[in-house]
């Protein structure tokens, strides 16, 4: 199963897509994403796009010092369609930088 696994730091009032530069960031065949995120710090905000779909408005990550945890905080699916874009959008207002780390698994449909 194809995966999908960064670690980020954003800066303070700066913004950033995770998986952007992936292999795996456009989808080649119908398949299955199941996504988590966590943040380090609170007070960041991410939003999540798998082609047309918007799969969660913007929310507060999981607050961990640790790459989320399987199945745990695998709270986001979707599927998607050869051409999808698969996009975690960050979001730091804060005064200082805050790491992000997500995971995405990706299984055919």
């Amino acid at each position: 199963m194809p995966t999908i696994q960064v670690e980020t730091s954003v800066a303070a009032g700066g913004t950033a897509n995770l998986f952007n530069g992936s292999a795996y960031e456009y989808a080649k065949n119908r398949r299955v994403v199941s996504l988590a995120i966590t943040a380090a710090a609170t007070g960041s905000f991410a939003t999540i796009q798998s082609g047309s779909d918007v799969v969660a408005e913007e929310f507060p990550p999981i607050v961990a010092t640790v790459m989320p945890i399987i199945p745990d905080n695998f709270a986001f699916n979707d599927v998607q369609d050869p051409g999808d874009r698969l996009k975690v959008n960050v979001r730091n207002p804060t005064g200082g930088a805050i790491v992000h780390r997500a995971i995405a698994m990706l299984s055919d449909a």
